[in-house]
């Protein structure tokens, strides 16, 4: 924005804009509320992120204070933010002062973009030394700054260096004008809804394994809210609802959607979020007005922090959960696995668990928590298990051959056996379970096996082999596929 200020451009428009002409501003009069939807883009919670992000989808509803004149004039809200539904802005007069006549969304768009926030404030535009280019109340802040002086002209300032005005707070983002009907002059509040993008949260839990035998964890759960809206809040109510509402529209932020405000008090801490039923999804009212400057990622308990048993496991997994449409008979067909283990952490929900990543740390030899590995947690209803991947398991291998195979395709039937050969280079034993999916065909029967089978479901068969500390173990098994005269083997 800075240019010489020989080249800057200011003329008089000899017919004012009437429309704005002395437009009073609206400021914010506290009491803020925002309902945050969960958002899982990478880019809102990235701290290498570079300006606003258009994701996430937030509802905010905010009291204003005006100023108005009687009878019909415009009125300015500034300090709106970047990215908003120009359809589903709504301001409200509860003591019926004042009706709206219409209504226009000024966008924070262009290098100005900034400055769109103080439409209908007092500004002093400044060259680059300093001298004045004008002064008096901003109308528009786009290619150029529209500024309607004290005398009544209006001036269009195209290069300027800096733009100087008056109060602690430098309100950013959009601006909406209105045309309102007021019944007298005067002070009044104003209540303004709508939805907005830039803002989403999402859960965020760390669990730390606890020393001793067993398997029990120190499981931490929070609230990660990030704000790339292009305006700062202050002190505001914070609701975060947990869930996945259907958005209709394509783009960002979509339409607002009615929410009820029943909360009763279910978490047993004041000082914890108070959980609640809202439609098909849960709710959580933080108990304690929060800042959330633009640009930030806030964190927030969400439960108490609690010790919890878990189970852990060394999975050795071939397949999944794929079911054809014919027998399959090629010989090739699923012949041989990988040789990684993974090591997987499961608990149980104490409670309503919202989607959001699990961070895993045990302590090393000298007590220091060390990070193992991370991974997904979905919406999980109370007493559901979850379960993610820590990780490959560095001390333990496995190697799958295949040992017999045979068809019979007059009685029907295949025949097919593989042996899994499963090693331990650590000082501990070890147990490792074993999940192979029989996905030839969906009628099989386990003919034989060297361990007896933990598990047996239409699609999955699992084996738990204790492997000897510095040593191997072979698990053998064979498998019959059966099928009807009226199914047709693929080839």
């Amino acid at each position: 924005m800075t240019a010489p200020s020989r080249t800057a451009l200011a003329f008089a428009i000899a017919a004012c804009v009437v429309s704005l002409a002395g437009v009073p501003p609206a400021y914010a009069a506290g009491g803020t509320e925002l309902t945050l939807y969960r958002s899982d883009n990478a880019a809102l919670y990235a701290s290498n992120g570079d300006g606003n992000v258009d994701d996430g989808y937030a509802v905010v509803r905010e009291q204003r204070a005006l100023d108005l004149a009687a009878g019909i004039h415009d009125v300015v809200l500034g300090d709106l933010p970047i990215f908003l539904d120009p359809e589903a802005l709504a301001l409200g007069f509860p003591n019926g002062d004042a009706k709206i006549i219409s209504q226009r969304l000024l966008l924070a768009q262009g290098q100005n973009a900034a400055l769109t926030g103080l439409v209908g404030h007092t500004v002093d535009v400044l060259g680059d030394s300093g001298q004045p280019l004008a002064s008096g109340t901003l109308l528009r802040a786009g290619d150029g700054l529209l500024v309607r002086g004290r005398d009544g002209n209006t001036t269009l300032v195209r290069n300027f260096a800096a733009v100087h005005t008056t109060g602690g707070d430098f309100p950013t983002g959009s601006s909406l004008s209105l045309r309102v009907d007021a019944v007298h002059a005067g002070h009044t509040s104003a209540v303004l809804s709508y939805p907005t993008s830039g803002l989403g949260w999402r859960a965020a839990y760390v669990a730390t394994l606890q020393p001793g035998t067993g398997c029990h964890i120190q499981f931490e759960s929070r609230a990660s809210i990030a704000n790339r809206s292009g305006r700062d809040w202050h002190d505001t109510q914070l609701t975060l609802i947990a869930g996945e509402p259907n958005m209709a529209k394509a783009s960002a932020p979509r339409p607002m959607m009615a929410t009820a405000r029943s909360f009763s008090a279910k978490a047993g801490n004041a000082d914890m979020p108070q959980q609640d039923s809202i439609g098909d999804y849960r709710s959580y009212a933080l108990p304690a007005l929060v800042d959330l400057p633009d640009g930030s990622v806030s964190q927030v308990p969400l439960y108490a922090t609690r010790t919890l048993d878990c189970e852990r496991t060394a999975l050795y997994e071939n397949g999944n959960s794929f079911q054809p449409q014919q027998p399959i008979l090629s010989r090739d067909f699923n012949q041989e696995g990988g040789s990684a283990i993974v090591s997987t952490l499961k608990l149980q929900a104490f409670d309503s668990l919202p989607a959001g990543y699990l961070r895993v740390l045990t302590a090393d030899k000298n007590g220091t928590p060390q990070f193992i590995g991370e991974g997904r947690i979905n919406d999980t209803p109370k007493g559901s298990d979850a379960t993610i991947t820590l990780g490959t398991a560095f001390d333990l291998r496995a190697e799958r051959t295949r040992t017999a195979f045979s068809t019979d395709q007059a009685g029907r039937t295949l025949d097919e056996a593989f042996r899994i050969i499963l090693s331990n280079a650590s000082d501990s034993a070890r147990t490792v379970t074993v999940r192979e999916h029989p996905s030839r065909w969906r009628q099989w029967v386990l003919v034989s096996s060297s361990n007896k089978a933990s598990q047996q479901t239409p699609d999955t068969l699992e084996f738990r082999v204790e492997v000897p500390a510095n040593g191997k173990a072979t698990l053998n098994y064979a498998l019959r596929y059966s099928w009807t005269a009226n199914e047709t083997p693929q080839p």
